[in-house]
């Protein structure tokens, strides 16, 4: 069975704006991102959940974790 192709968009889901289309991190902590990376291992997944700020492009937090269960806090 072939994987879900997850780059495309779904045309029933709602498309929100993008709202820092023109704003620039022009200083530390003015702009955060966040990521969340799904990665197989040979018993199941982990992920990586990773909060960069945009600025000095330091990782802020992240956190390694089965499915689910993490908390930044």
């Amino acid at each position: 069975m072939p994987w879900p192709n997850l780059s495309k968009r779904n045309v029933q889901h709602q498309v929100y704006p993008y709202l820092l289309r023109n704003v620039r991190a022009s200083h530390n902590n003015h702009v955060w991102g966040i990521d969340i990376t799904y990665i197989r291992l040979k018993k199941g997944w982990m992920y990586l959940m990773a909060v960069i700020d945009w600025h000095s492009r330091y990782i802020v937090s992240w956190r390694l974790d089965r499915p689910w269960t993490f908390s930044l806090s």
